[in-house]
């Protein structure tokens, strides 16, 4: 048997299993796939969650954070995981992530994240082929004109006059797997008001979530950049607000709420 307990955790909603696997016995035991993944969070027959978030040991900082999504895939980044990482483990928490170091500070209400720096070259992102990833001259039925954004994942961000409007529940899955995007692609659709973003998210292997942290950073940072919106910014998503800062060069700094809602324990092989 493989016992062990998980946290779990959420930011503005976007929720998570976090299984801290840093010791000798679950570091070495606790292998996990696609199935299985996909098993844990389940909402009917499993624990239930948007990403499943295991922490083992690193050399590189404090912590390895490896992040499942809800099919079971595998990605590389997560904003809301990684407050509630930091806050779950204390103040100046280094995290190794596959896209990149991260790190951040406890505050009352959560955390505060160095996100790293945006991404913008096109095989960065990646695209399939070369384009401005600023302004792309793509599009999908009223989806047009989108800015192009690797955060530690990919974002593919819409501006629009009204993103409330949008049908992102069937043009999310769309963008999400279309050749374009050799490894998907996250899907955001925004629209500014008074100075401030409001979004909403198709995140990749999950579908529509309450809040994308890394959606959060792509599009505030392609807002700062077409000189729409001024940093810092706030960023309004179905589930709360993020406050996030960039310039030109530097990394993004995300800072907003987390959650801790109950601890358990499971045996970890009944998920096979």
């Amino acid at each position: 048997m493989t016992r062990g307990q998980f946290h779990k955790m959420h930011g503005l909603g976007n929720d998570f299993v976090i299984i801290d696997a840093r010791g000798p016995e679950l570091s070495e035991s606790l292998t996990m796939s696609l199935a299985k993944a996909s098993a844990i969070a389940n909402r009917h027959s499993g624990i239930g969650c948007d990403q499943l978030i295991i922490l083992r040991p690193s050399n590189k900082a404090d912590v390895r954070m490896q992040i499942y999504n809800a099919d079971g895939g595998e990605v590389e980044a997560c904003g809301n995981a990684t407050r509630c990482v930091v806050k779950l483990l204390g103040d100046g928490t280094s995290i190794e992530t596959e896209g990149g170091l991260l790190s951040g500070q406890v505050t009352d209400e959560g955390a505060i994240v160095d996100m790293g720096q945006p991404r913008f070259e096109w095989d960065a992102i990646p695209l399939s082929y070369a384009m401005d990833t600023l302004h792309m001259p793509v599009g999908w039925e009223d989806l047009q004109d989108p800015a192009a954004v690797n955060v530690g994942n990919p974002h593919a961000i819409f501006f629009l006059e009204d993103s409330d409007a949008v049908e992102l529940d069937r043009l999310g899955p769309m963008i999400e797997v279309d050749p374009l995007f050799p490894e998907r692609v996250n899907v955001n659709v925004a629209h500014i008001k008074d100075g401030d973003i409001y979004l909403r998210v198709w995140e990749r292997g999950v579908g529509l979530t309450r809040a994308c942290g890394t959606g959060a950073c792509a599009t505030a940072v392609a807002a700062i950049k077409r000189g729409l919106v001024q940093s810092p910014v706030k960023v309004h998503l179905p589930g709360g607000t993020l406050t996030l800062s960039w310039q030109q060069g530097g990394a993004i700094m995300m800072q907003g709420p987390t959650t801790y809602v109950f601890s358990g324990e499971t045996d970890w092989s009944d998920f096979e």
